[in-house]
């Protein structure tokens, strides 16, 4: 997949430059962000003297990027922000909870423990149409109000949570190098994406690289394809009842979407090193054969985070890029994508938390950390050239088109399930073990600390 760089980079360096005095990233009113509707903004609020307490997981340069974004709001308002960062968020927003010292908002990483504050009465409802606001702006709109809508103490269901910043997991890594000495062409459907995968074998190639191996977390990559692949082969209600265990872990529809995982992992000729490499192999190390040459393996399916692990002379667009791990067209369920992302609530009203959810309405308050980099969102009022580079702009039009949005399931799950007997089960499974008895143990160890 390659893109055009439709970002004027001249445009934001003099942005930039004249925003020094202003201690802004950019100037306001210069570039092609979305000015107009946060000069509406700021005509609506004067807020001086006020400060906004705001606590969540972002710390070194992602604190600074999303310190530059809440610049912008104090501009706009007069009032004063102030962002703490800390790695171990979910246990601080907790404690200053009990110690009554909370934040005005807090920005989560997983809706688990903010669904859990919100029926416990420590978060306050958004405001009357912001649910409407959602499924109307975002993109899959529907999905994040889903994502944000919690039970309060009462029982009656809120939307509670507004989301930012998102990641993509329904990504396949390739070398575009080595497709187009192959003839390969991207696949658009997953009956495409087989078929392919056939014909690397029959031209004596190998299709993946597929490591489960994370050290104490080993297998966690297993349950990202059988996510993906869930939301592939159900409807969205269905994984959502899985998430739950409305459905047990063993109903039929999870046992198709384990072994349609199968299918591409327990097949020696589809995998680097055979089946028994897949449960051995470190999740860092198995994208490593898309490099060599002739390459060791085509594609590998794993989240926006992978880079990070790539050769020093990987280069996106050149030796590496990626295509979105495509929809069953006969299932005709649209583009669902997985993933994950981070979500403001409210932990203590005041007027300028309410402000600063308004302002992240604002396309504006995407495209800061857009043109800033390391930054996706599902806002689909944002300026998709403001995007850094042509990776996040490719992932963030893969956001933009998708229908469903879900999280990752065994982020959701309780933890001895999704960040245990799931992970142990995925390995079991490729190893050998039989689909039906892997999620039939999963469901039993779920029934014994329900």
């Amino acid at each position: 997949m390659r893109t055009s760089l439709y970002a004027s980079a001249a445009v934001l360096a003099l942005a930039a430059a004249s925003a020094q005095a202003q201690d802004l990233p950019f100037a306001i009113g210069e570039g092609d962000f979305a000015w107009d509707s946060y000069n509406d903004f700021a005509d609506q609020y004067d807020l001086s003297g006020e400060t906004v307490e705001i606590t969540g997981p972002w710390t070194g340069n992602e604190k600074e990027k999303v310190d530059a974004v809440f610049a912008y709001f104090a501009e706009a308002t007069g009032a004063s922000v102030n962002y703490s960062g800390s790695d171990s968020f979910e246990q601080d927003i907790v404690i200053s909870t009990r110690a009554g010292t909370t934040p005005n908002l807090a920005v989560f990483p997983q809706p688990g423990l903010a669904a859990d504050m919100a029926s416990q009465g420590l978060l306050t409802p958004l405001a009357d149409g912001t649910s409407e606001w959602v499924a109307e702006n975002f993109a899959a709109g529907e999905s994040w109000v889903d994502l944000g809508t919690y039970a309060g103490p009462d029982g009656e269901e809120d939307l509670y949570g507004l989301f930012y910043r998102v990641d993509v997991k329904s990504l396949v890594w390739y070398n575009p190098i080595a497709f187009d000495e192959a003839g390969y062409d991207i696949p658009e459907t997953m009956e495409e994406l087989k078929e392919l995968t056939e014909e690397i074998v029959d031209d004596g190639g190998t299709p993946w690289c597929i490591g489960l191996g994370s050290g104490a977390a080993t297998g966690w990559p297993a349950t990202d394809w059988v996510e993906d692949l869930m939301l592939r082969t159900q409807d969205p209600s269905v994984y959502d009842q899985w998430v739950t265990n409305e459905i047990p872990f063993d109903d039929p529809a999870v046992v198709g979407a384990i072994e349609e995982f199968g299918w591409f992992a327990r097949n020696d000729d589809y995998v680097e090193g055979g089946t028994e490499a897949v449960a051995t192999t470190d999740f860092r190390d198995s994208p490593a054969g898309l490099f060599s040459i002739p390459p060791e393996c085509y594609m590998h399916r794993q989240a926006s985070f992978i880079p990070a692990f790539f050769p020093d002379d990987a280069e996106q667009g050149e030796n590496v890029d990626f295509f979105y791990f495509p929809a069953i067209e006969e299932n005709d369920l649209g583009t669902p994508v997985l993933g994950a992302g981070t979500l403001f609530a409210i932990t203590n009203d005041s007027e300028g938390a309410q402000a600063m959810i308004e302002f992240l309405k604002l396309p504006v308050a995407h495209e800061l950390w857009m043109a800033q980099g390391g930054f996706l969102t599902a806002h689909g009022g944002v300026n998709l050239d403001l995007y850094s580079d042509d990776s996040l702009r490719a992932q963030g039009e893969i956001l933009r088109d998708a229908t469903t949005f879900r999280f990752d399931a065994s982020d959701l799950m309780p933890s001895e399930i999704g960040a245990g007997a799931f992970w142990t089960g995925m390995v079991d499974y490729v190893t050998g073990a039989d689909a039906e008895a892997v999620a039939a143990d999963i469901q039993s160890r779920w029934d014994s600390i329900q």
